[in-house]
């Protein structure tokens, strides 16, 4: 694919066409890796409008489930760090809107592309952790960044659970293998006239709708004795 992620990357009038590639591709490794998803929709997401997605993360397939769930194109917000990456670092920089979080710098220009960006239907994701946990966290605190940008551009927050991707895709070589990922899509978390000073309550919201899922969920706490 790396031709058509070479063209796809040099305009931004051309993500739109990315994204239909990009779904592609998280379909074939989700389904072709064994595989399935199994989604519960509280809300569904509007064509045309631009959201805020908010998911847990801890596993390397948590992106390519949110890629698979929007028809709607998404664009990331996600580390500097991921650069160095070898070929994959090429193509992360050109489609990913990167921060540094340790630099004001890095993060407004964040501000500055996101605005680019969001247009036409174009939505944002950030895994509000801002790390993927260790195997006994059950959720790690919420970064600010998330909530702050939903609030500026007047975005729907949407939590997402994902119960098994750590589960069935781990960290751990001896651990995992196929089976079926189970996503639910909690209502949205509306933004509208909201200043920025009630950021840390919509953080607190959204960090305990998914916290209450996940310690309520057995599968997902059998798997390793987890704290928060």
């Amino acid at each position: 694919m790396a031709p058509l992620l070479f063209i796809f990357t040099l305009k931004e009038e051309y993500y739109h066409l990315l994204w239909k590639l990009v779904r592609l591709w998280s379909k074939l490794l989700i389904y072709g890796m064994g595989f399935r998803l199994n989604i519960q929709l509280d809300q569904v997401i509007e064509p045309g409008r631009s959201y805020m997605f908010c998911p847990n993360h801890g596993s390397l397939m948590d992106p390519f489930v949110l890629i698979f769930l929007s028809k709607n194109p998404i664009v990331f917000v996600g580390k500097q760090e991921l650069v160095k990456i070898p070929i994959f670092g090429f193509f992360y920089k050109r489609a990913v809107i990167m921060v540094d979080r340790s630099s004001p710098e890095s993060r407004k220009r964040v501000y500055e592309r996101a605005k680019k960006r969001l247009q036409n239907g174009v939505s944002m994701a950030i895994f509000p952790e801002g790390l993927v946990p260790t195997e006994d966290v059950i959720l790690a605190p919420f970064k600010k960044g998330a909530f702050s940008l939903a609030i500026e551009f007047d975005m729907p927050i949407v939590p997402q659970v994902y119960f098994d991707c750590k589960r069935l895709f781990s960290w751990d070589f001896l651990k995992g293998g196929p089976g079926v990922f189970r996503v639910r899509q909690h209502q949205f978390i509306t933004t509208k006239e909201l200043s920025i000073s009630e950021m840390e309550n919509i953080k607190d919201t959204t960090f305990d709708i998914i916290y209450t899922d996940l310690t309520q969920d057995t599968k997902y706490m059998k798997d390793t004795h987890r704290t928060k």
